[in-house]
């Protein structure tokens, strides 16, 4: 295996960092925009300082990279959340030399590519996890630095990294909030409470992120008040706890997983005076794991597993330092091998799919849905709408839900512009107010059958468009013209 031959974990870095890396450019490059993709790319053709749903670091990525490069197309718009992951890879490698020596690191980044939520997910996708996990691992790699007693510097890194990721998105809080709770229950770190450096790491912190706030306090704290919203409820089941720690334990890997809680309960209770850096990282790993363990049990809305990635994040360096000390065992190499095998396999397999339909329709006798409709981008019904002569220079195109409004807003291109028309518009609704464009003609599509007479003075049906895919009929789309909007959803 290259990671045993005789050169350095340095150089070894280099060629995971390489290798993975041209392997994620393959994938996005096969792979069309999911739906949180192309909503993010769609409702984000309008730059600003703040969005509905999260922070604007992944939204002004994906802008950013759709102009530098002049197209949207997925590799383009995924191309800086692929550059973030090549990093968080070298981040991790010297977080873990940091914590034990280069070759805990060199591990550490080796099982953070083979984790499926890491390295699928947040090392290729248009999602926020990818500037918030690497922005979390600069952090934590100056926090060690730092609480070493290493200069202001570290301290300062710290801040302008805890701020990168709140502008990520805000569940980095929680992280942050476990570099407090080390500070202040480790006795031999207290005395930082008393000088002024982890003050003005937390300032720099804020100055980074204010924009954020400014944005939310000129809209109505509309972001703050829909990510705040996902911890109410009113249900209690107990089970659920544990069930969305075992959902976890399937993004991470099972093999994976199991390990880290164990390096994690250990970690927390850890000698303080031998492994100081174990307990910091498990103070860092804590707060997501159990905040969205328990917040499922009672929130009315669903707890999404990924949403604790940040936590498994820290456990990496303590789980490559004990990979290094079996250096590795027969069986842990084969279990290595292995999980880079199947997902080379499966990405493989999603790809072709995706490409060339290999499968056809065998899909959907063995699913509920054929996924084949979210791996594709829609790029077939803008081909007949404009035959159809329905997307001439300034259309506006209605669509009754966020979902497919970014499905098909990406698919439209950003010359076309699209209003999402329901009271639950996201950021749709700030791109593109409704009450702007009220007395104007739409064009409307919709996936379902979807009542819009309320809001137009008359609609008209029009002839059927379709979704299809080397041939094969997806999903049929309804097509209509409403006479003067009223300008609100209905």
């Amino acid at each position: 295996m290259m990671l045993d031959t005789g050169s350095s974990p340095q150089s070894r870095i280099v060629w995971l960092i390489a290798v993975t890396t041209l392997a994620r450019l393959v994938f996005a490059a096969s792979l069309g925009l999911g739906v949180d993709e192309s909503y993010m790319v769609a409702a984000g053709r309008t730059i600003s300082l703040g969005y509905f749903d999260h922070p604007p670091a992944a939204w002004i990525l994906s802008w950013g990279a759709a102009h530098l490069f002049g197209t949207e197309a997925p590799l383009a718009v995924r191309l800086p959340f692929i550059a973030l992951f090549a990093l968080s890879t070298w981040l991790m490698a010297r977080l873990g030399e940091a914590v034990a020596d280069a070759r805990a690191g060199l591990w550490a980044a080796v099982l953070l590519n083979l984790s499926p939520v890491f390295g699928i997910t947040g090392g290729s996708w248009v999602l926020p996890d990818g500037p918030l996990l690497c922005a979390l691992l600069g952090a934590a790699l100056c926090l060690v630095h730092a609480t070493a007693g290493r200069g202001f510097g570290w301290w300062c890194g710290a801040g302008l990294c805890a701020g990168l990721a709140l502008a990520a998105k805000y569940s980095a809080l929680l992280s942050i909030g476990g570099a407090f709770v080390y500070l202040l229950c480790d006795r031999g770190q207290r005395h930082w409470l008393r000088r002024p450096a982890p003050y003005a790491a937390m300032a720099l912190a804020l100055l980074v992120f204010s924009p954020v706030v400014l944005w939310n306090a000129d809209h109505g704290w509309a972001s703050f008040a829909f990510q705040g919203a996902r911890a109410v409820g009113l249900r209690f089941r107990p089970l659920m706890p544990l069930t969305t720690l075992l959902g976890e334990g399937l993004f991470v890997l099972p093999w994976i997983w199991a390990p880290m809680l164990v390096l994690l309960v250990r970690g927390l209770w850890s000698p303080v005076e031998r492994l100081r850096a174990d307990r910091l990282l498990a103070c860092l790993a804590a707060p997501p794991i159990v905040a969205f363990a328990l917040i499922s049990g009672w929130s009315s809305q669903r707890v999404l597993f990924h949403w604790a990635a940040p936590g498994y994040l820290m456990l990496f360096p303590l789980l490559g330092r004990w990979v290094a000390a079996h250096r590795p065992a027969a069986w842990l190499r084969r279990a290595i091998l292995g999980t880079a095998a199947l997902l080379v396999l499966a990405m493989a397999a999603v790809g072709l799919q995706t490409r060339f339909d290999w499968l056809g329709g065998g899909l959907v006798a063995m699913m509920r849905k054929d996924p084949t409709l979210e791996g594709i981008d829609w790029v077939s019904l803008r081909a007949d709408l404009t035959a159809r002569g329905l997307l001439p220079s300034g259309v506006l195109v209605g669509i009754p839900n966020w979902r497919d409004a970014g499905k098909i807003g990406y698919a439209l291109g950003p010359e076309v512009t699209v209003l999402c028309l329901s009271q639950d518009a996201r950021q749709f609704g700030f791109a593109h107010p409704l009450a702007a464009y009220k007395g104007q003609d739409v064009l409307l599509l919709s996936l379902a059958p979807t009542a819009m007479g309320a809001v137009f003075e008359r609609v008209e049906a029009l002839p059927d468009s379709a979704v299809r895919h080397r041939g094969r009929l997806l999903q049929t789309v309804s097509v209509a013209r409403g006479y003067q909007f009223a300008g609100r959803a209905p």
